[in-house]
């Protein structure tokens, strides 16, 4: 697959991504009343993050926001605020990756900076989709304990509960939306590889002397055992052997033979 096709589609996953949190953040069904043991109801109650609804048989419905902010529940306030975040960070991932695709070409862009701008907006991607999961999740978390403590209080007697929520559509939408952008996220990031150019990272330098330049001439260079039996018998350059008088000794010129 090549760079530029990882990263359209890495683009097209991502937005449909966003674009799932952002309907599943505007649904009414995050929780819908449960049937099971009332099949025929002449009301039907289902409730958003937003606002609650009233479905009545003759097809009337009836919704009212949630007029307070402090009287709901922590954890229902954390899961706005994740899908929030979410959506927020899908859209600006989306504007700099609009500018970061290989097919745009806008002034003078080297592609060492569509690169970051693909990575960034593949780490942006990343972070909303498992905004999306996880706000999905704490809400789906709390059906759960509700609907089995609603469950409890009626097998006790206690006829003050009477209506069990579960999930709704809106909870199968936004895990759905979180995990196409949390895909397309992995893939502008492995796209990001492909628009780094190659180039080496260490280049030749040459080393100037800062002084004279000095030429040393070498003579040849005969590597030995390091042990001769003679050491006398070497020579080199420059190194003349003294001549030898009558009777076997050495005479060597006086600074006499100079003058």
């Amino acid at each position: 697959m090549s760079t530029t096709i990882c990263q359209v589609m890495g683009f097209l996953v991502s937005l449909l991504g966003v674009g799932g949190s952002i309907m599943a953040t505007a649904m009414d069904t995050w929780s819908t009343q449960d049937l099971y043991d009332n099949p025929v109801t002449a009301v039907f109650q289902y409730q958003g993050l937003w606002r609650s609804c009233v479905r009545q048989s003759s097809g009337f419905t009836e919704c009212r926001p949630y007029f307070t902010i402090l009287g709901l529940p922590a954890m229902f306030q954390a899961v706005r605020a994740l899908m929030i975040v979410g959506i927020v960070l899908g859209i600006l991932g989306l504007l700099v990756c609009i500018f970061a695709l290989k097919c745009i070409r806008i002034g003078s862009m080297e592609d060492t900076a569509k690169a970051n701008m693909t990575l960034t907006s593949g780490i942006m991607f990343i972070i909303a989709g498992l905004c999306a999961i996880t706000g999905v999740s704490v809400f789906a978390n709390m059906l759960v304990t509700n609907f089995w403590m609603s469950t409890t209080n009626m097998y006790q007697g206690m006829q003050n509960v009477q209506n069990r929520y579960t999930f709704g559509s809106a909870l199968f939408v936004g895990w759905v939306a979180g995990g196409l952008a949390l895909v397309g996220g992995i893939m502008m990031c492995l796209a990001c590889k492909g628009l780094i150019p190659d180039e080496s990272r260490y280049k030749a330098v040459s080393y100037n002397a800062s002084g004279r330049n000095i030429s040393y001439r070498t003579g040849p260079y005969k590597v030995g055992s390091g042990y001769e039996a003679d050491p006398k018998s070497r020579k080199g350059t420059g190194y003349e052997e003294a001549p030898r008088s009558e009777d076997g000794r050495r005479s060597y010129p006086s600074k006499y033979d100079y003058v």
